[in-house]
């Protein structure tokens, strides 16, 4: 489209230096997949050019640059006050008209001039470490509508390449501040507000094993589940069985679901909200067996086409009754690791319960939890 907007029949992996991981992922999916029958709803991305551009059309590197040299390396004693510069640096730039034009023209297209919900979320990246992950560390935003709400987005994403945890994790990983972009990644939004979502491991997430497919899946939007707000339903899918075309759900447990998560009010500022899960819902399974059946086939099929396992996000349009696939990027607790060996871990004493849920590992840490 432009050096600064991609579309996704644009997009593909050997983009993650220009758009990151995550929108590199969906381009490739949406390109290469859709036609196999695993539906990725459509979108765009802006790319590092367009990062780049924004901080030197806003005069922005040096400042920022001076603002992170004052960071306690050591300590991290200052860490939020610092983000919190870097971050309102960034939030009171402006874009130029050219861009701005860009993006909205990108949107009309995507939503058919209907000015329809959008998720706008964050993908970083770095010219000279394109495999770098940095999932989760930055923000993202749901049920965007319009062109100044998404505009605003659009610049949020790029501040919250400087939160706190961005931050901390650059440090520990190495990476110079400087060298990393954010593109940001619009996708029509699926209205699992009204419908279910979730997500799945292609491998077991505990022990590794890799002939089973997890699927978890909430009421509402995926991101209590993302951030372990409620206990989710879960569903063990053999792989074996399913690529044989029999019945290859093993196990399935019902999880209480207490929250569900909605729009909220964009005017309020708080695009969606919990409310508490009626009872009837909570003793319901949010999928079909037909349709955890569908969700494990694109899981396998995804896993088959990037030739590792892999971990992704799903959603069910309440609307339509129509699954989506919405993310997807490699499994990286198990994938790595030495398959020869098993190590189990043992608690020996019994403490007050929590929180619970499904693990993504085995392993028993200790530590304070700074809330």
């Amino acid at each position: 489209m432009t050096s600064r907007i991609k579309i996704f029949n644009e997009i593909n992996l050997d983009d993650i230096a220009l758009v990151g991981g995550k929108n590199a992922s969906l381009g490739e999916m949406y390109n290469k997949l859709t036609s196999k029958g695993v539906n990725v709803p459509n979108g765009f991305a802006t790319t590092s050019n367009a990062f780049w551009d924004y901080l030197t059309e806003n005069r922005l590197q040096k400042p920022l640059s001076n603002i992170m040299h004052q960071l306690d390396h050591t300590h991290f004693s200052n860490l939020g006050s610092v983000g919190e510069k870097a971050r309102k640096l960034i939030l009171n730039g402006e874009f130029s008209s050219d861009f701005s034009e860009e993006i909205i023209s990108a949107y009309k297209g995507l939503s058919r001039n209907d000015f329809s919900s959008v998720a706008v979320r964050s993908s970083a990246t770095a010219e000279d470490l394109p495999e770098a992950s940095f999932a989760g560390q930055h923000d993202t935003f749901l049920n965007i509508k319009g062109e100044e709400s998404l505009l605003q987005a659009v610049k949020k994403c790029f501040a919250s390449l400087y939160t706190n945890r961005a931050i901390k994790y650059r440090e520990d990983k190495g990476f110079q501040h400087h060298d990393i972009a954010l593109s940001v990644g619009v996708q029509l939004m699926v209205r699992a507000d009204k419908g279910c979502s979730g997500v799945g491991f292609t491998i077991e997430p505990e022990s590794g094993f890799e002939n089973v497919i997890l699927l978890s899946g909430v009421w509402g939007l995926g991101e209590n589940i993302v951030q372990g707000v409620v206990n989710p339903d879960e569903f063990y899918v053999f792989k074996p069985t399913l690529q044989l075309g029999k019945n290859p759900i093993i196990q399935k447990k019902l999880g209480d679901k207490k929250l569900t998560m909605i729009y909220g009010e964009m005017e309020s500022g708080n695009p969606t909200r919990n409310i508490d899960t009626p009872i009837a819902k909570q003793q319901q399974f949010v999928i079909s067996d037909e349709e955890v059946v569908k969700l494990g086939n694109w899981a396998f099929l995804i896993e088959e086409h990037y030739g590792k396992a892999m971990d992704i996000e799903w959603a069910k349009d309440g609307v339509t009754n129509e699954l989506f696939i919405i993310q997807a990027r490699p499994e990286t607790v198990h994938y790595a690791g030495n398959k020869n060996f098993i190590v189990e871990y043992m608690l020996l004493e019994k403490g007050k319960l929590v929180a619970e849920g499904n693990a993504v590992g085995s392993k028993i840490m200790v530590g304070n939890a700074r809330l």
